[in-house]
């Protein structure tokens, strides 16, 4: 399987507080970080976000945004959209911008960076395609994107602790279990394992489509 990954660079927010979307024309939006989780997102893994990223150059001139999704390529029947608030003071915003993507059956890109700026083409090449004022740059490609998930691992691990708490064990005032030594080994020993043996990445052979806005 293979995931898509949507990169946005932008450099003229002052502050941000980011929130990705995923607009689905005329049906209802799914939320981030979907990861399999629906049976809406399973039939339409090109719906399904992997994850969302934000980060800011090291200057502070330059805002990343990256938007996973697990699909062979972007649907012609979604828009890919982050909803950015900024503002000059942490925790202040005074401004939201949307940044909306959409791609034709070919993957041709078509994004708009608010009313700021706008880009339509192939944005396949390394070096990607800038917005018509320059504003922003975005690139669509492959690429590796390693994380090890034992996913089978980590759903037995929680069955051995959801029937430990069945059983009786205790809570503290926060709500949080106290298992005793024993479940806790049988808990970290349970999650180390796929099937009773070595751990499986789940997510082996990955790959994510980088679409770079910058």
């Amino acid at each position: 399987m293979k995931r898509f990954r949507l990169q946005i660079w932008n450099w003229w927010f002052a502050g941000l507080a980011m929130v990705g979307i995923l607009i689905i024309m005329g049906v209802r939006a799914g939320s981030a970080s979907d990861h399999l989780d629906t049976p809406t997102v399973i039939a339409d893994p090109a719906a399904d976000i992997g994850d969302i990223f934000a980060w800011t150059s090291s200057d502070g001139k330059r805002l990343n945004l990256v938007m996973d999704i697990v699909a062979h390529q972007f649907s012609d029947r979604l828009q890919y959209v982050f909803h950015v608030d900024s503002g000059k003071s942490f925790g202040k915003t005074t401004a939201t911008t949307l940044i909306v993507c959409r791609f034709d059956v070919a993957g041709v890109a078509e994004c708009w960076v608010g009313d700021v700026d706008y880009v339509h083409g192939d944005a396949s090449n390394v070096s990607g395609i800038e917005g018509n004022k320059r504003r922003f740059r975005i690139f669509t490609g492959l690429r590796d994107d390693p994380f090890f998930n034992n996913v089978k691992g980590t759903r037995a691990m929680y069955g051995v602790a959801g029937s430990a708490l069945k059983q009786g064990t205790p809570v503290d005032s926060a709500a949080c279990p106290q298992f005793d030594e024993a479940t806790s080994h049988s808990i970290l020993d349970t999650w180390r394992h796929t099937d009773g043996g070595p751990a499986t990445n789940f997510l082996a052979d990955w790959k994510v489509f980088n679409c770079d806005l910058g």
